[in-house]
Order: C-alpha cells, then sequence, then structure tokens
C-alpha cells in the first residue's frame, strides 16, 4: 500500500509525486539501454549488475531491490532462457542466441519506478524467439490502449491475454502487475489475464506497472532451489517479460519509463 490514499494528497504533493516519476522514468530508460549495449557475448550477469551499480550512482538513483530485497543482494534482476523474472545475475557468461531479460527499479527523490525488457544475446534471435519477444511487447500496448481513469485493471488483462492466446503463446499467471509509488509493489494488482469488467478502477494520478510474462510453452513456473529467487518455467521453455510504468491520466495514460 502506499503511504496514504491518492484522494489524500494535495495538488502540490501529487505535483511533485508525478515530476518525480516522470524523471525517474528518463533515468531508468537511460540505463537500460546503456545495460541492452554492454549485454554481449563474453560479458557476465555480475559484470552488468555492477555496471548497473554504477550508473545508479551516476544518476543518484538508488537500486530498489538493495532496499526493499535485502536478501536478494543484487540491484537488477537478468534471467536467461528458461529464467522468467528474477534472477539472480552470476559469473557464468553470455552467449550469442542466449535470451536475457533485464528488469529495475529505482527511487527517484522518494519515489520509485520498475521497467523490464527482454532481448537475445548477438541480435539474431531465431524464428520462435522473435516471435516470442515480439508478441510479449506488442501485448502490452494492445493491453494499455486508450487506458484513462475509470477504467478497470479487468480490461488490462483481458486485451492481454487474448491477444497472446491468439499467437499461441503461454501466459504466466503465477506472477503479475501492480501499482508503484513509495514502494516497488503497491496496489492495486494488475494481472496479465481476467476479464475486462473485473479488477479494480484506476484513478487519475495513479502509476501502474503492466509487464506481460510469456512462455513459448507450459505456464507452470517454479523457484530456484539453488539461489531461492530465480523463477524457471517449469518445462524449461523459453519466455519473455516486459515492462513499463504507467501514469493515469483524466484523459489517457503516459508511458513513463518509455526508451
Amino acid at each position: 500500500m502506499s503511504e496514504k490514499p491518492l484522494k489524500d494528497f494535495t495538488a502540490a504533493e501529487l505535483e511533485q509525486k508525478i515530476t518525480a516519476q516522470r524523471e525517474g522514468g528518463k533515468i531508468i530508460a537511460t540505463i537500460l539501454k546503456e545495460m541492452k549495449s554492454h549485454a554481449v557475448a563474453g560479458v557476465t550477469g555480475l559484470e552488468l549488475d555492477q555496471l548497473n551499480r554504477e550508473l545508479c550512482k551516476k544518476y543518484k538513483v538508488e537500486p530498489t531491490y538493495l532496499k526493499e530485497a535485502k536478501s536478494f543482494g543484487y540491484s537488477i534482476c537478468i534471467s536467461k532462457n528458461d529464467v522468467l523474472i528474477h534472477g539472480v545475475p552470476n559469473d557464468e557468461p553470455f552467449e550469442d542466441g542466449d535470451k536475457v531479460s533485464f528488469d529495475l527499479t529505482i527511487g527517484h527523490k522518494g519515489w520509485c519506478v520498475d521497467s523490464a525488457f527482454t532481448m537475445v544475446v548477438g541480435g539474431k534471435p531465431n524464428a520462435a524467439l522473435k516471435h516470442l519477444i515480439g508478441a510479449t511487447e506488442q501485448s502490452f500496448y494492445v493491453g494499455t490502449k486508450n487506458i484513462k481513469a475509470g477504467s478497470r485493471t479487468g480490461e488490462i488483462g483481458s486485451r492481454i491475454e487474448q491477444f497472446l492466446c491468439s499467437k499461441k503463446l503461454g501466459v504466466i499467471k503465477d506472477y503479475i502487475g501492480h501499482g508503484i509509488g513509495r514502494s516497488m509493489h503497491e496496489d492495486p494488482e494488475v494481472p496479465n489475464y481476467g476479464y475486462a469488467k473485473s479488477g479494480a478502477v484506476l484513478e487519475a494520478g495513479q502509476t501502474i506497472c503492466v509487464e506481460p510474462m510469456v512462455s513459448l510453452g507450459g505456464i507452470k513456473t517454479k523457484i530456484d532451489r539453488h539461489d531461492g529467487w530465480s523463477v524457471h518455467i517449469a518445462d524449461g521453455s523459453l519466455c519473455a517479460h516486459y515492462e513499463h510504468t504507467i501514469l493515469i491520466l483524466k484523459n489517457g495514460a503516459e508511458i513513463l519509463t518509455a526508451w
């Protein structure tokens, strides 16, 4: 939950929140673009975690995982191949053809923003991976098209689910999107599935994270028994993740973390 309901914010407080998250959104986009450019064959997740720490220091933002998930121990989630989310950076070098997802949350002036993307090392995905990554990203925009104050979270989830099912892809249901504010995870829940007339009603000034999580095969997940964090697709299928922080407006929505 946020520190207080949105309706209790003064106009000045709400403007401070929105300004901080807009600024944070630009910074996180800059950092993730830099991470992408360094994700090449031979580099390791540990090296990229260190790069992320240096970039966060450079831009004077705080990696939220180090604050809110201390047992994780790293500043960014790096998820390879059959790992969907919460991948723990390690010393295994990337190889051309690896699918890699980066998920970063930062705090800026007391407010959080969150974003994720999936890529293929070497930039040459096979047909199946190209379909998976492209459809995952596209489903985000299908799900969030024309949302505004008064829309329901179920509208987003139902559109994402229908689109991905039409592409013959698996919609992960064990993990979902969320509200974001002073903390990384707040109300409301934002599933990537469901019914259009269900879920929380969105309010102007609210910020949410929409994050389709998709598999080429099965949708069951399991947590890595060694590191206790990495979420694998249970049948070993490749998977993708795409996320942006969105500001809800009276007559529309603004993607704060857009590149």
